[in-house]
């Protein structure tokens, strides 16, 4: 079935939906995005998307042409044509076309584009056997706390794990784990401790991370916010992921070494089955 799509303000078949190839988006990477989850044609954690969108946006300096309630309505629109029931909403928006100059142009209309992804996000088979990761050198710029489409590194990052029989990449800088390709990383050490990584501008400040941390508190974890070693993950006790698009998924071997007894851990596995259930009741 061909999916329906958004285009600054136009719903088209995805095959009629065109782009000018000036768009800075196309030229410059001068772009932003966000994904939402949605389940039982519902919406997941979208009041965080939606703000980490408007603070990307702040950051580059462009504006959105909806209005926030614009904006949520499109993404219930999107999923009621789409009949989505469980999958994505990837959303992006470009500073938007101009004759191609290094110097932002001043009067460009954005480009804002929406369009869905069906997929299985609740019955993810590598939830029973984990994953596994590879450390490769974090090469990407400084500005990673803005969601922007400047994305060739962590995918040829995700090739080079491909490469060697991992399922993805675990990036390293000055010796300390960043994040995944693509998702937030953790470790629960020997002692029972959730270890990520502070937010800063060296990571994106993941919203599913936010929720996993606040749940992992109040489930009577004890949670450091700090940066962690390649040594200190492979000693872990357990490991996983946080994204929208993975939830909370165990990461059961780093660099071909188990992560602990190399199983998906109990602890995570507890904390995938609370963000789920919590995030469900919480959908719109």
């Amino acid at each position: 079935m061909t999916r329906t799509v958004y285009l600054n303000g136009s719903w088209l078949a995805e095959a009629d939906a065109k782009v000018s190839i000036f768009d800075r988006g196309f030229l410059f990477a001068d772009a932003i995005y966000e994904v939402t989850g949605v389940v039982g044609g519902k919406l997941l954690e979208y009041a965080g998307h939606a703000a980490r969108l408007q603070r990307s946006m702040a950051e580059l300096g462009i504006a959105c042409p909806l209005t926030q309630d614009e904006l949520l309505a499109v993404h219930r629109e999107i999923v009621r044509r789409n009949d989505l029931q469980e999958g994505l909403i990837y959303l992006q928006i470009s500073r938007g076309a101009a004759d191609r100059d290094f110097a932002f142009p001043t009067n460009a209309a954005p480009t804002l584009v929406l369009f869905t992804q069906a997929k299985a996000v609740l019955d993810n088979p590598k939830v029973k056997t984990g994953i596994s990761v590879a450390l490769v050198a974090d090469q990407r710029w400084a500005r990673r706390d803005i969601k922007t489409v400047q994305l060739l590194y962590p995918s040829m990052a995700k090739m080079q794990a491909a490469s060697v029989g991992a399922d993805d990449a675990w990036l390293v800088e000055d010796g300390f784990v960043t994040e995944a390709s693509s998702a937030t990383a953790h470790i629960i050490s020997q002692d029972g401790t959730l270890i990520t990584r502070g937010l800063s501008s060296a990571i994106l400040h993941g919203i599913t991370r936010l929720s996993v941390l606040d749940i992992a508190r109040k489930a009577g974890l004890a949670v450091e916010e700090r940066a962690f070693t390649p040594e200190e993950a492979r000693d872990a006790a357990e490991a996983f992921i946080t994204s929208a698009t993975s939830f909370v998924l165990p990461v059961t071997q780093i660099d071909g070494q188990p992560v602990g007894d190399g199983k998906p851990g109990p602890r995570t596995l507890k904390l995938r089955q609370l963000y789920i259930e919590n995030k469900l009741a919480n959908a719109i």
